[in-house]
């Protein structure tokens, strides 16, 4: 009798998990058919790719895994992870996600904590790949590279297809090995408005006093000349205010993200080299010749945080708030100052995020002409008189997937596989269309994103031109992200508000820089800690063939412009400008 009964349970089991299989089969069909098209892969082979992700899901919940949770900040394309992806892993996984969002420094907070306590507070966490530096020196993240390879590979994906991700340089360490998987990207360019621009009046107007075309600028003389010009010669389109700049300047944490996010570099601190300058990088960081050991930001330990080209950028970023952009925008954050230019009173921006593009784009708005193409355009930043070919151009965000190495393994397993669905190439092209932030070289030369380009005002020429590589994120000479990130907004704003001046508030920024980088070399670090240079006379580093940069006799050439349809045209062509 209990041999009968045991035969029908068993009998009984096997139903329900056939059942249970056609189910995530039908939820995947289901899920392919409605929400995940476009896509670069045929619906057959999405099929497949979820058959993959379905029979690995069952192993997991066969030892008990039913639930996990991850984290990411609040920008749309997590917004689109977590309200509809999330859903979709779990009704064709039968794993469900609880993907929380919060403020980009809660994430950096809560994963502090984490790292400082050895226990992981999430299964998986979306980190910029600006902590790049710091999860490989302390060595409390997981090397998904030799995890792919090991532990992971029964959860790999075999589809994953790693090459076809764009920003996997910026997530490998100085040891060759991946340790974050991108998520979403975007980039600081250049953003104007082309139908202004584009008037002959102002045109003839601009040439007559400047001596050159008015057009995309390519140095920041040619940047200050434009600000001048719409702030002080047109000044009223259409009978309202223009003005020739938009920035922010509140004594707040994201008054650090300007500066941190490459506007040193695109000044021209740093020395040549990509993604990151070397062996100075563009936070002004000297690190030894193999990229391990950070050696000091100060001029006088052969660092460049407080060098000339540093100082010229920062007194070029307030001058011109305080003479070129609308009043409030000082006392603006960066939340508050980025849907500024969708309101149509600001002719230029050369610090723009291209995660704002969605915003620019609704119907409606002053900057969208009636047919819904753009009025404005994106453009590759100017360069500062410092800068020199080769250099980075410039700053890209790159939320990247981040995993603790001690963290529960049939957990981080789970998470791994959301990871890879969220970028999977069965979801990964939808999610570039709703979020704007690519990840596939696969889904940017894609049809669809062809389709779109002339509703994205250039970032799709962007994307898919030689120039991207040059826009990187923070790189790996910076040991501590979330300890020195937090120096750069409090000094600055103290230049901001002339309690001191750019060069005394560089001065003690760098000085700060190095106090920090000293205690973690007094305490030591999993790998390459901090090995500061002596202190010695700044005249020993300045120079003029590598960074710290001695000061120029001009730091305003003549202005440089370019026109627009020209750029496009070497982007396509393979050229960066």
């Amino acid at each position: 009798m209990r041999f009968r009964h045991t035969a029908l349970a068993v009998a009984a089991i096997a139903a329900f998990s056939t059942n249970l299989a056609w189910a995530d089969a039908a939820a995947a069909k289901k899920w392919i058919d409605t929400e995940f098209q476009p896509s670069t892969l045929s619906k057959d082979q999405q099929a497949a790719e979820m058959k993959w992700f379905i029979d690995a899901a069952a192993k997991l919940k066969a030892k008990g895994i039913n639930e996990i949770s991850v984290v990411s900040e609040t920008i749309d394309t997590h917004v689109y992870e977590s309200k509809t992806l999330a859903k979709a892993f779990e009704e064709i996984t039968g794993i469900k996600v609880k993907h929380d969002l919060i403020q980009e420094g809660d994430v950096v907070e809560k994963l502090q904590t984490s790292m400082q306590s050895g226990k992981s507070i999430y299964d998986g966490w979306i980190t910029d790949s600006d902590l790049i530096g710091t999860h490989y020196r302390y060595g409390k993240v997981m090397n998904l590279t030799d995890y792919m390879a090991g532990k992971g590979k029964e959860w790999t994906n075999p589809g994953i297809d790693i090459k076809d991700f764009i920003g996997t340089s910026f997530t490998t360490a100085p040891d060759g090995k991946l340790y974050q998987l991108p998520d979403q990207q975007f980039a600081n360019l250049y953003w104007f408005r082309a139908d202004l621009f584009a008037r002959q009046d102002l045109k003839d107007k601009f040439k007559a006093k400047y001596g050159y075309d008015l057009g995309v600028p390519q140095n920041w003389s040619a940047y200050e000349d434009i600000a001048e010009f719409f702030t002080d010669d047109v000044k009223t389109i259409d009978g309202k205010p223009i003005y020739g700049h938009m920035d922010y300047g509140k004594k707040d944490p994201s008054l650090g993200w300007r500066f941190t996010d490459a506007w040193l570099s695109m000044a021209g601190t740093a020395d040549i080299g990509i993604p990151n300058g070397k062996p100075v990088d563009e936070w002004g960081i000297r690190a030894s010749a193999d990229g391990c050991n950070p050696q000091g930001a100060s001029v006088s330990r052969g660092g460049a945080t407080n060098s000339p080209a540093a100082v010229y950028a920062l007194t070029k970023y307030i001058d011109w708030m305080k003479k070129y952009s609308p009043k409030e925008a000082i006392g603006m954050t960066f939340g508050e100052a980025g849907p500024v230019p969708a309101q149509g009173q600001i002719a230029q921006q050369i610090f723009w995020y291209t995660a704002f593009t969605a915003g620019m784009i609704k119907p409606g708005l002053p900057v969208v002409n009636a047919d819904g193409t753009p009025k404005w355009r994106m453009a590759p930043g100017p360069n500062g008189p410092y800068w020199k070919q080769g250099m980075q151009n410039g700053y890209q965000d790159v939320g990247s997937w981040t995993f603790f190495a001690k963290h529960d393994a049939d957990r981080t397993a789970a998470a791994w596989l959301y990871a890879q669905f969220v970028t999977a190439k069965t979801t990964s092209l939808k999610k570039t269309i709703v979020g704007l932030t690519p990840i596939r070289e696969s889904d940017i030369q894609s049809k669809a994103m062809t389709d779109m380009a002339p509703k994205l005002g250039g970032l799709v020429e962007f994307y898919r031109s030689p120039a991207r590589v040059a826009w990187t994120p923070t790189g790996t000479n910076v040991p501590d992200y979330p300890k020195l990130a937090q120096l750069w907004w409090q000094n600055v704003a103290q230049a901001v508000t002339a309690e001191k001046t750019p060069q005394q508030a560089m001065d003690n920024l760098a000085e700060q820089m190095d106090q920090v980088m000293a205690r973690l070399e007094r305490a030591g670090m999993d790998r390459c800690p901090p090995k500061l240079n002596p202190k010695g006379d700044p005249n020993k580093y300045l120079s003029d063939k590598a960074a710290p940069w001695k000061k120029l006799a001009n730091e305003k050439p003549k202005g440089e412009t370019i026109a627009y349809e020209q750029l496009l045209n070497a982007w396509k062509a393979g050229r960066v400008r």
